[in-house]
């Protein structure tokens, strides 16, 4: 996979193939449909997270997206473009995004990669937590957006309720 430099700085190969170690460390199904694409399947605490990764060698950059387990039908687009507007401002990584084909909702960035395989790791390990993190940090305002019955601004102040003390 990789070879040691003269600089001793280990050569990254197709970060995929870190991405697969990592997602076999957590247990997580995944499949490997190519040498550029890798998808995972992820339990949070509010859904189940399809993770997919896309390996750009040209560009030397990783993609992945975080789709939620919920679509957006064609009448609440409006409304669920809205939201997702007003969540992208408080993102400083990453954005959500809205498929216009069959309203499935995910997390979306992507990572260039440097030469450093241990960096690689590093970004691979941070690129799956923001992204799992975001997503379980706002999957609750697309709840109240699309099943809950409110509109953008209430369902995104509903989600960012912050409890303060204990019961």
């Amino acid at each position: 996979m990789s070879a040691q430099l003269e600089t001793g700085i280990v050569e990254l190969g197709n970060p995929l193939d870190l991405v697969e170690q990592f997602a076999h460390a957590n247990s997580w199904p995944y499949d490997r449909p190519s040498e550029e694409e890798l998808a995972a399947g992820v339990d949070g605490h509010w859904n189940r997270y399809q993770l997919w990764f896309v390996w750009r060698e040209d560009i030397a950059s990783l993609q992945l997206s975080c789709s939620l387990d919920m679509k957006v039908a064609e009448h609440r687009f409006e409304e669920a473009c809205a939201l997702l507007a007003r969540i992208n401002v408080r993102l400083w990584l990453g954005h959500f995004d809205l498929c216009p084909d069959d309203g499935v909702l995910m997390f979306r960035h992507t990572q260039f990669m440097g030469d450093d395989s241990e960096a690689a790791r590093n970004q691979i390990e941070a690129l799956v937590e923001i992204a799992l993190t975001e997503c379980e940090r706002f999957f609750p305002a697309f709840m109240f957006l699309l099943w809950g019955g409110k509109g953008p601004e209430d369902a995104l102040a509903s989600a960012m309720l912050e409890t303060v003390g204990e019961a």
